[in-house]
């Protein structure tokens, strides 16, 4: 499966691997700000997903069990690409994501909301982001509420 890229991928995932983040134990800062996105939700899964080169790495996850997964089926290399954040009501329904292994198996994704994680030079390198297991839509609120989680998220990234 292809997959956007950035045009400036490169200095993006150099962000990343400055952060110093990836491949570290969980942490009970992420993971409290993920428990409350999922509780906030009502969601399946709640995450905080560093996209890398080649995969996505979850630094922090509620009701899923992978540490990470191929990039190449991640929505949240879709989100990254996007301008603020990446809402998919149907999965099924959309022809991104409908024959994407992550929907047609485990953890058969049907609906997503990601908002984008950016490095304190402004780079996308990830998301906070909750899956559900039915489609839904999403209001104004719920993408407010899903911003204000991805800045405390942030915060934590940039010691602030």
């Amino acid at each position: 499966m292809s997959y956007p890229q950035l045009p400036h991928e490169v200095a993006r995932l150099q962000a990343l691997v400055d952060l110093q983040i990836l491949d570290t134990p969980p942490e009970a800062r992420f993971d409290a700000i993920t428990s409350a996105a999922q509780d906030y939700f009502n969601s399946s899964s709640a995450l905080i997903s560093l996209v890398a080169e080649d995969r996505q790495w979850f630094k922090s996850k509620q009701g899923l069990d992978a540490k990470e997964t191929p990039r190449n089926i991640s929505f949240c290399t879709y989100a990254i690409a996007e301008e603020f954040y990446l809402l998919v009501p149907d999965a099924l329904a959309d022809d991104r994501f409908a024959n994407n292994p992550l929907v047609k198996g485990e953890p058969y994704i049907r609906a997503y909301a990601g908002v984008i994680l950016h490095s304190s030079g402004g780079y996308e390198i990830g998301t906070l982001c909750v899956l559900f297991a039915k489609a839904r839509t999403f209001s104004e609120e719920d993408i407010a509420m899903l911003q204000h989680f991805g800045k405390l998220v942030e915060r934590e990234l940039h010691g602030k």
